[in-house]
This record gives C-alpha cells, sequence and structure tokens, in this order.
C-alpha cells in the first residue's frame, strides 16, 4: 500500500469516525427551566373547555386570530441527539422537543428525534408521543386526532401569499420537508391555505405539533391541523390498496418464509405445475376443486342417454314391465358414473305358473281329502 493511499485510509476511517460522533451525540437542552414564559388564555367566557382547550359560553368568534406566535422552534440538525430512552426502550418521543422547549436535554425520558416510520409503536391507539388518540375528530380538526383513521394530511391556513402558486408551495416544502418525507403539496391559491401529505403517518404527527402557531417567511400564525378525508374518488382508491399493500407486508413478515414455501410447495402438488406457476398465478382455480364440482354436478339425459333399442322390447308377464327394467340400468349406470357405487339389485322377475289342466286341492282352499 502507497503512502497516498494510507493517507486516504486514515482520513476516510476519521471522518467516518467523526460522523458517528456526531450522530450519536447526547441531546442538548433546547431551553433553560423557567425561561418560556407561560401566559395563560385570557378569559373570554364562563367556562373553560379542556377538549378545544379554551374558554366557552361568551367568546363571540374563534380564537385564531388571538393566537400568539410561540416563542420556541425545534431545529432537527441541532436538536436532535440521545436521551435515556434510547437505553430504557421507550419509542415515544418528546412533546415538548417537538416544540422546541425541552429543557432536559440528554436526561429526558423520552426520545429526541423523528419518529422511525419503520418502527412500530407498542400501542396504536396513541400517536408517537404517547397521547390517546379519539374515536372522532374535533369540530376544529385540532388535537390528537382519531384512531379510526390513518391521517398523512396537514390542513397548513393562514399562509401570507406574497407570490404565485409554485412559490408558496416551495415556501411551504422548505419549511415542512424538515419533519419527514413529504409525498405532495397542493396549494389553493388566494385562499391562503395548503395541504401537506407525508409518507408516514408519523412525521404528520410530528409536523403538526413543531409548526403550531409557528410562521413561514411572513411572520404569520399558522393553524395547522387534521386535513378532512379526500373526496376524490382517485385518492380514495389509492389509499385503500396502499392500506392492503401495508397490510399483507405485515403479515408476510410475521410469517415464516419456511411456512410459506411449504404451503405453495403442497398447492403447486395438488394443482400437478410447477412451484413457480403456482407462484405467479395465486389467483386461478385448483384442478382438484374443479373435479370436485364436476363429480358433485348432476348429469342431465343428453350426456348420459341410454344405448339405443335396436327392437321393441317383448311384453313381460312378471311384476315390474320393460320400461321399468330399462329404467333402473339407466339409473344404474348414472350412479357408476358418478362414483356413488352399484345401485341395488333390480327385483327377480316373477316366472308365471304353468296352466293347471284340473282341480287340485289347493283351489279349493281345503286339506281335507
Amino acid at each position: 500500500m502507497s503512502a497516498t493511499e494510507a493517507e486516504t485510509q486514515v482520513a476516510t476511517t476519521a471522518a467516518t469516525t467523526t460522523k458517528k460522533v456526531k450522530k450519536l451525540k447526547p441531546a442538548r437542552k433546547q431551553v433553560k427551566p423557567g425561561e418560556v414564559e407561560k401566559k395563560e388564555a385570557p378569559q373570554t367566557g364562563k367556562e373553560y373547555n379542556i377538549w378545544y382547550n379554551k374558554w366557552a359560553g361568551g367568546d363571540r368568534e374563534d380564537s385564531y386570530s388571538n393566537k400568539v406566535k410561540s416563542q420556541t422552534r425545534c431545529n432537527i440538525k441541532r436538536d436532535a441527539g440521545l436521551t435515556r430512552a434510547n437505553t430504557t426502550g421507550n419509542k415515544y418521543c418528546c412533546l415538548f422537543f417537538a416544540r422546541g422547549c425541552c429543557p432536559y436535554g440528554w436526561e429526558c425520558e423520552y426520545l429526541h428525534m423523528l419518529p422511525d416510520e419503520s418502527t412500530a409503536l407498542p400501542d396504536t391507539s396513541k400517536d408517537c408521543f404517547a397521547r390517546d388518540k379519539f374515536a372522532d375528530y374535533r369540530d376544529d380538526m385540532g388535537g390528537v386526532g382519531s384512531f379510526q383513521r390513518q391521517n398523512r394530511t396537514l390542513y397548513i391556513g393562514r399562509i401570507k401569499e406574497t407570490g404565485t402558486g409554485p412559490e408558496t408551495e416551495e415556501v411551504v416544502r422548505r419549511h415542512f420537508k424538515e419533519w419527514g418525507k413529504i409525498e405532495k403539496i397542493r396549494v389553493l391559491q388566494y385562499r391562503s391555505v395548503a395541504f401537506v401529505t407525508y409518507e408516514s403517518e408519523f412525521h404528520a404527527q410530528f409536523a403538526k405539533e413543531s409548526m403550531a402557531c409557528q410562521s413561514l417567511d411572513n411572520d404569520e400564525i399558522l393553524n395547522v391541523r387534521w386535513a378532512t378525508e379526500d373526496p376524490n374518488p382517485t385518492s380514495k382508491v389509492a389509499e385503500k390498496r396502499r392500506l392492503e399493500d401495508m397490510g399483507r407486508e405485515a403479515i408476510q413478515a410475521k410469517m415464516d418464509p419456511r411456512i410459506v414455501d411449504a404451503v405453495r410447495a403442497v398447492r403447486a402438488l395438488e394443482d400437478g405445475t410447477d412451484q413457480d406457476d403456482e407462484m405467479e398465478e395465486d389467483g386461478r382455480e385448483s384442478k382438484r376443486q374443479r373435479l370436485i364440482e364436476d363429480s358433485s354436478r348432476s348429469p342431465s339425459p343428453q350426456e348420459y342417454s341410454p344405448p339405443p333399442q335396436q327392437e321393441q322390447p317383448q311384453p313381460s308377464s312378471g311384476i315390474l314391465s320393460a320400461d321399468a327394467l330399462e329404467g333402473l340400468k339407466y339409473f344404474a349406470e348414472i350412479r357408476m358414473r358418478n362414483g356413488l357405487g352399484p345401485a341395488a339389485p333390480p327385483p327377480p322377475r316373477a316366472v308365471a305358473a304353468p296352466a293347471s289342466t284340473g282341480l287340485g286341492l289347493g283351489d279349493y282352499a281345503s286339506d281335507d281329502e
């Protein structure tokens, strides 16, 4: 190895080590204890509604215009780091870290990083901050959200537009891409509204808390809440297909691959085809099922017709006529073809007694001479 290659390898190793150290650095304290001033909401009503977190019964309008801009804001590149949750196994994120006001830093019992979309939370009825979800959304689509629908779209209101639609979309993307991968952004121009859809629901939950009462580029106070369901039929079909694919992948990940291969091999043997063909055509009907259906289907007279009669049968003097005997033979043949076993043998013909030339004792119904 030459001296240049050795120096290059040493430099690469040092850069990798430095990157690991930076990646695993302890989380810093975002604020000092008591630094954030807590402001109580002014009493504009008679009763305080804990569901909507405001006074009710006297306010004349919704308090969005009275909202105060948040004093802190999270910076993922600067604030993310290791906490006690990384050693205890806690998978929930810190709500105050998302809002940029956690005073504990590395001593916090919750994660100080973005939620991992590949990690399943212990309880699906909670969000990424360990808050309980509810069955229905609030009337203003705020709060934690609902556990009955997976919502990845945020409604962003009160945006100050200073340019065209694409310019506004670029501003929204620049501020919201910090909280996760964005799938699409839709801006309603001249209405100060945008819809941001993330690839993961966890990132949407984190972004909702991080951008609440924040501003973009024009010192506005954003109204961030959950978006209602998209009425577009195409979007509904695509979302349904996405959820089905996620469920299928989750089930396959839980199953033992050896069991899956064994089941596919058994199906291939039952169908009489190769395993590769069976894997490509899972939805086709098996031969075994078709044979069962064919055997259970009753034959029609056109399929099983009696052999043609060459000559008219002679009338019989027995109990059953010739037509009845032919019909029994026809049904016996049908039972044999269906594999139901032979039918009961027809009763023997009764032999006519020879004509008597005289009167015997039996004719008088008496045994006396």
